[in-house]
């Protein structure tokens, strides 16, 4: 029997909380203070674009290389590592004295975060040797990011309120003081001690494959397809099919490709990339519908998000106790069901309503939705070996940052080809309808899928089935 955690593995989890609410905070803060950046610097249109993505370009672009080499040199010290690039980059940021300057600032933040998410989830599986307290663990994992998201509207307006447009990079640095200081007393190291060298040709091919299939991805959300977004996914793809084959040929190669040959690894993957393609496919309307159509300031429409975030927050920590009674693939089906009916009430919506029934249905998607990401990354990462759980959850956050930019780039091209290019008042209530109904057949199907390739998958990850 696994030694269950004692006190200092659930201190040492509250101290890998910090970077991830802060990482997910730092990717809602920004839109907030463009206003104040653009009179302030005086950003071009491109400029302006490459500020806001270049960020979450360079944090999916990095993931794989970052959960590799955590393995490689330990996961405790990439995070740490990260962490001082992190609060550095953001005082950099805060102080840019032009555009040019924030968009290489936000590139370097974009390098540093994409250690955190992969290092901090491969040390859980480190820390954890329990499955019962891995899976609690990793709901509280996916609870900072909930939270996260949900007070970054709140602190960036009431920074932005009392202070210039930097002070929302600044609230990086004390967060990332606190965990340099206490990582090396609560957090284990660990590192694969057959490991080999890093393989740049690989690191290279890796980062180029995701950020041009991020890139192309995002170019077809924002003006349909075109030339330029189907090169961009072609190159994508094939420097993904060159990477695939370096990795066969390589005596130790960048990542195990024999990571993908456990059926519940695989099945686990691809379930949590089509949550992220739902999840975020219909959050861009759900944002837009209330400041265009409901004529929400964007701090208000911010705060009307946190009951979903929230809804995240006690899902996640749900799900572990569920799992205690019921097989894994029936609580995440039970959970999709529950998030088909929270799609099915946004369908309804009405513009004269008010916000209170969209509010209602988001709140059942995330309370659906928030068991089949804990349990999914609980099989991801609990299913693979000790010494590649770096790897495994480098392509457990690149599968995330894939399934989300796809399906803002699939629902929104669809709406913009039905309604327009540019969504107004009288069209956006009809896209939003038309999304939640296509959420909500991805989500049954999500749940057939589930309980016919994961239904003899163990309660916990690791443990027998």
């Amino acid at each position: 029997m696994n030694a269950r955690a004692t006190r200092r593995e659930w201190i040492g989890l509250a101290v890998i909380a910090l970077p991830c609410l802060l990482y997910s905070m730092d990717l809602t803060v920004l839109n907030l203070a463009l206003p104040a950046i653009d009179a302030d610097l005086a950003p071009s249109a491109i400029q302006q674009l490459w500020i806001v993505d270049v960020y979450g370009f360079l944090v999916a672009g990095s993931l794989i290389t970052m959960g590799t080499l955590g393995d490689r040199i330990g996961r405790r010290r990439l995070m740490m590592v990260g962490a001082a690039v992190f609060g550095i980059a953001s005082v950099l940021a805060a102080f840019s004295s032009s555009a040019e300057m924030l968009i290489v600032t936000r590139a370097l933040l974009g390098v540093a975060g994409a250690t955190l998410a992969p290092s901090t989830l491969s040390l859980i599986r480190t820390m954890f040797n329990d499955p019962q307290d891995r899976t609690l663990a990793i709901g509280v994992w996916i609870s900072s990011f909930s939270v996260g998201a949900a007070i970054g509207p709140v602190v960036g307006g009431a920074l932005l309120q009392w202070f210039w447009w930097g002070s929302v990079f600044l609230v990086a640095v004390p967060v990332m003081l606190l965990l340099l200081a206490l990582a090396p007393a609560l957090l284990p190291e660990y590192r694969d001690p057959n490991a080999g060298r890093i393989d740049f040709p690989s690191a290279v091919l890796s980062l180029a494959a995701v950020l041009a299939f991020i890139f192309g991805l995002k170019e077809t959300a924002q003006s349909g397809f075109s030339a330029i977004s189907i090169l961009s996914l072609l190159a994508g793809g094939a420097m993904a099919l060159v990477f695939v084959h370096r990795q066969r040929r390589l005596v130790e190669p960048h990542l195990d490709l024999r990571l993908f040959r456990a059926p519940a690894f695989s099945a686990a993957l691809g379930i949590y990339t089509l949550g992220t393609f739902v999840g975020f496919g219909i959050y861009v309307f759900i944002v837009q519908y209330l400041q265009v159509v409901l004529g929400m300031a964007p701090l208000e429409a911010g705060l009307w998000t946190v009951p979903f975030a929230l809804g995240f927050v006690v899902g996640s920590i749900v799900s572990p106790r569920l799992v205690r009674r019921f097989r894994s693939a029936d609580v995440m089906a039970g959970g999709l069901v529950l998030a088909a009916a929270g799609y099915g009430l946004v369908t309804l919506v009405e513009p004269s309503q008010g916000p209170g029934l969209l509010v209602a249905g988001m709140v059942l998607q995330s309370l659906g939705m928030a068991p089949v990401f804990t349990l999914t990354n609980d099989l991801i990462i609990g299913g693979a070996p000790p010494e590649q759980a770096g790897a495994a959850s480098g392509i457990s956050e690149t599968a995330s940052e894939l399934g989300g930019a796809l399906g803002i780039a699939l629902l929104g091209s669809l709406a913009t080809a039905l309604f327009g290019a540019a969504l107004a008042r009288d069209t956006l209530p009809q896209a939003l309808a038309l999304s939640g109904a296509i959420c909500a057949a991805v989500v049954v199907a999500m749940a057939a899928v589930i309980l016919g390739l994961l239904r003899d998958a163990p309660r916990h990850a690791g443990s027998p089935a």
